[in-house]
């Protein structure tokens, strides 16, 4: 798992048909000082974020079985973030 932040919608009227009825999002992983790292993704949200949210997202088999086992994700949010504490030396 990571943390993200969600940068953007994702609209696609021709898909496959196992991912019909998902809500999809662009985002991009980000780094303990909040800042973006790497490049963005799409992810299949599971738990109504928006754009600006730092959402958790699971990716591989993880991805899949908390959406849908048989749909071919590698990507899902699986929650949204109200706070980060990171312990100081």
């Amino acid at each position: 798992m990571f943390l993200a932040k969600v940068r953007g919608t994702v609209v696609s009227t021709s898909k496959d048909e196992r991912l019909v009825g998902f809500k999809l999002l662009v985002i991009q992983r980000i780094g303990i000082e909040d800042e973006y790292v790497g490049m963005p993704q799409v992810a299949v949200d599971t738990v109504g974020a928006g754009v600006g949210a730092t959402v958790i997202v699971t990716g591989g088999s993880s991805a899949r079985v908390s959406s849908r086992p048989d749909s071919p994700i590698d990507s899902t949010i699986v929650g949204i973030v109200d706070s980060v504490e990171i312990g100081g030396e």
